[in-house]
């Protein structure tokens, strides 16, 4: 188990140079697979630890499918049901949608129900 960042670091190092050789990725049989894998799985744990990721929040997930689906707001509060001004709350965090339109945000844009559910 990592303890320290100077290990994490030292532990990084030793990594990207076993990555230089390909045969260490793919190879079972190769010198450093199994050293890679330990290592890499050692790495994997401590950033679990040390730098957890936030789920991100429903507005946020709302936005960037906006963006990615080339929704306005107007065209959103088409889609949903709502009016623009509703939108505008739940975009800018002042209210939470309802059931009803929460299914309708998760369906339509394809939005993980425990995501929209803030579950």
């Amino acid at each position: 188990m990592i303890q320290t960042e100077k290990e994490y670091n030292a532990i990084v190092e030793r990594i990207e140079i076993l990555l230089q050789d390909t045969d260490n990725i793919e190879n079972t049989n190769a010198k450093g697979y199994i050293e890679l894998n330990i290592l890499s799985d050692l790495v994997a744990d401590y950033e679990e630890r040390t730098y957890p990721v936030a789920k991100p929040s429903l507005v946020e997930v709302v936005k960037m499918r906006m963006a990615e689906m080339g929704l306005n707001q107007k065209l959103l509060s088409e889609l949903l049901g709502v009016s623009t001004s509703r939108v505008s709350e739940y975009l800018n965090g002042k209210s939470e949608p309802t059931l009803k339109v929460a299914r309708e945000i998760s369906k339509k844009l394809g939005i993980d129900a425990s995501i929209v559910l803030g579950v």
